[in-house]
């Protein structure tokens, strides 16, 4: 096939060593440009070498360099892979920072306790503020220098920004990439002891969140098998609410994790302290709070341009040690792992596969509306992926998912538009709402903590 070249957005982000590794062993890739673009250059410079490195051991020849500029990395590009946390230049990535720290931090004073904070309640909308103007940004860029290509990301919260990408930044082609739904796929195999390829699933929902409607092995129903399996046995840790609300509504719900699933519900919202959180993650989650409270208290120290540099070439080092001991990846697939290396080919070449995918609705769920992105089933082709329809959404699930789907288009739009009283509505509309006083007070410190990262809000 020809040649293609492949944009790394944010290539310092630790999301990377796997991309590149997949990309390496995808015969179909090989010989492709890898460009390698971030705002922190000298990591985009050691990721590079990784890729060189993995090239190598996969015998690609694959031709990868860090830009120093996103002009350089898109121009020409047919596909641009994207992983960025909307928090800056930042070594660990988003989850630790400052920014994020306070996204968790300052709800937490206002009664709201957040496991993961990316996908929903306050701090998912902070995270989709910071993030969404970053990505109009490149696809501004994108207009000018490759209006063609496929933008593939992989960053949260996953649907906000693309349906951002698909509403105001002129870019037809969106697919976020997640692992969520073949992780879910990976525990009803190994609860009926076979193997992922065997079952035919069918599901329903928005990303880190999803109900399998149809479960069958080799033709057969096996849904009740299902159930009654899952029932027996005592629910693991980070899958307790999601098995009781699976025999409440009679439909399997399902993610790796109940953190995730949780932002869906307002549980989070009706406790003391975070200690309390339900299903095993006060225990976990709690003693965090405390450790963000002590680093918040930390960062009102300001280091010294010494303490700055030497901190710096610690975190450098320490990260190409990780850098060191990344290798070649498994072969992943359509149902096991992300698979970018096979879809990215897939696409490059006009071949027809099923892929998981996040996409907008148009059709595929008969009861919700087309613009929602909905993370589905879809064939390839070299146009991109368009999904497979899967009837309507169970009335429960429909019901929470129209109110999701509207808390997402609220928060791209407020995004897009620095609209604070848009972001008041999406506050108020999430369920781990809090009365309209505390919302706003609540808003205008969540805003002021990531001033440096937004734009102006009016």
């Amino acid at each position: 096939m020809p040649r293609t070249k492949i944009a790394c957005l944010g290539a310092g982000s630790l999301y990377f060593p796997g991309v590149l590794g997949d990309i390496a062993i995808t015969r179909g890739l090989a010989e492709s440009e890898v460009a390698l673009y971030d705002l922190d250059h000298d990591k985009a410079k050691l990721m590079a070498g990784l890729g060189k490195r993995l090239s190598q051991a996969a015998g690609a020849r694959l031709r990868v360099r860090a830009c120093a500029r996103i002009a350089d990395a898109l121009d020409g590009a047919a596909f641009a892979v994207s992983s960025i946390g909307g928090s800056g230049a930042s070594m660990g990535g988003v989850y630790g920072t400052a920014a994020h720290d306070a996204d968790l931090l300052i709800p937490s004073r206002y009664g709201i306790h957040q496991v993961v904070g990316d996908t929903a309640g306050p701090a998912g909308m902070m995270m989709g503020l910071r993030s969404v103007p970053a990505y109009l940004a490149i696809c501004r860029e994108m207009q000018k220098r490759c209006p063609d290509a496929v933008m593939l990301n992989h960053s949260n919260p996953m649907a906000v920004l693309c349906r951002a990408m698909v509403k105001y930044g002129g870019i037809e082609r969106v697919i976020g990439i997640c692992h969520g739904v073949q992780n879910g796929i990976a525990q009803i195999a190994g609860l009926l002891g076979v193997e992922p390829e065997h079952l035919e699933i069918v599901w329903i929902g928005t990303n880190h969140y999803y109900w399998f409607t149809r479960i069958r092995l080799r033709g057969r129903d096996v849904y009740p098998e299902v159930m009654s399996k899952a029932a027996a046995r005592p629910a693991p840790h980070g899958q307790q609410m999601s098995q009781l609300l699976s025999e409440a509504y009679g439909c399997r719900l399902v993610y790796c994790e109940d953190g995730h699933a949780l932002e869906f519900y307002p549980y989070l919202a009706q406790l003391r302290d975070p200690t309390e959180m339900p299903y095993g993650y006060g225990e976990h989650t709690g003693p965090r709070y405390a450790e963000l409270e002590q680093r918040w208290r930390q960062r009102r120290r300001k280091p010294t341009p010494a303490q700055q540099a030497a901190l710096r070439e610690k975190q450098l080092r320490e990260y190409e040690e990780r850098l060191v001991k990344c290798g070649l990846p498994q072969p992943s697939s359509a149902i096991r792992g992300e698979g970018i290396g096979g879809l990215i080919d897939a696409i490059a070449s006009g071949r027809r596969e099923v892929r998981i995918v996040n996409i907008p609705n148009r059709g595929v769920v008969s009861n919700l509306p087309d613009h929602a992105i909905l993370e589905v089933e879809g064939v390839t082709d070299s146009c991109g992926v368009r999904g497979i329809q899967v009837g309507a959404a169970p009335l429960s699930l429909m019901g929470l998912l129209q109110k999701r789907i509207a808390w997402q288009e609220l928060v791209a739009d407020a995004a897009a538009k620095g609209d604070r009283n848009l972001a008041l509505q999406a506050l108020l509309l999430d369920e781990m709402a809090i009365p309209p006083e505390k919302a706003s007070a609540m808003l205008d410190e969540l805003l002021a903590a990531s001033r440096d990262l937004l734009p102006p809000f009016t």
